[in-house]
């Protein structure tokens, strides 16, 4: 569906203390956190670098009342939201939050596959976009990760969906394979067979750290968890796959 492959531009975490957790990114990861100053609540922007990065508020009380729990999303820039959803609807996923204006940002959709993993649909306003980071900057998202139930149905999906192609599979043993894939000439992330028992899929995002043992001590200095890691992975890096104290789950990836 898309011509040019469509890629991640934005993460947000939607949580039950949104204060709490920018002060625990900023003491595990390094961002700077200011107020967007949106009107009548608190959505905080996240920076790495000089660049935003991501963003945080509270749930809502009539999500968390759904039953709304802590969790990070990715939002993908699409040529079109509506077009996007009508056709994630047509492959079986569902629109949680259909097509909505962001005043001075653009539009969104909150959608999930359908296998369950959630994620956003976005296209912004015109506007000058700075430069990014050099990859790997401390702070930066670096890698999207899909744990699927169906991987090869997922890869399926979003290869239809936005453009994306299969680069190097690696085969993990009894864990299946690991599938990387490219949003063009580049992979921006990896999907594989979800191995914990889990009832729907879900993403899992990776922030650059500029040691891995150091912030996996500030993760549990500051009350999260590092449920898995350091584990070894190509290009001389390391990961950790944590969760926050209010029950988010990340990842954070860097050097040893």
């Amino acid at each position: 569906m898309a011509n040019t492959p469509c890629e991640f531009v934005w993460y947000e975490l939607m949580t039950s203390d949104g204060p709490a957790a920018e002060a625990f990114y900023q003491a595990v990861v390094g961002w700077t956190v200011k107020d967007a100053e949106m009107p009548g609540m608190r959505y905080a922007l996240a920076s790495a670098g000089g660049t935003q990065v991501g963003g945080i508020m509270t749930l809502p009380s009539e999500a968390k009342a759904a039953g709304a729990q802590p969790g990070w999303s990715g939002y993908i820039a699409v040529p079109d939201v509506d077009a996007h959803a009508a056709r994630l609807t047509q492959m079986g996923g569902t629109v949680h939050v259909p097509g909505t204006d962001i005043p001075g940002v653009g539009r969104f959709a909150m959608v999930s596959d359908p296998q369950g993993a959630v994620f956003a649909l976005f296209k912004g306003l015109p506007a000058e976009r700075p430069a990014p980071p050099p990859a790997g900057t401390p702070g930066t998202f670096g890698w999207n990760e899909l744990h699927a139930l169906d991987d090869a149905a997922a890869f399926a999906l979003y290869a239809d969906l936005f453009g994306w192609t299969a680069a190097e599979a690696m085969d993990m043993g009894p864990m299946g394979i690991y599938q990387l894939f490219s949003a063009g000439s580049t992979p921006i992330g990896g999907m594989m067979r979800r191995a914990d028992g889990g009832t729907r899929a879900s993403w899992l995002y990776y922030i650059h750290v500029e040691q891995i043992d150091a912030a996996a001590d500030r993760v549990r200095a500051h009350g999260g968890q590092v449920l898995n890691g350091p584990m070894e992975v190509p290009g001389n890096m390391w990961i950790v796959q944590c969760v926050d104290p209010q029950g988010a789950q990340f990842a954070l990836l860097g050097p040893r």
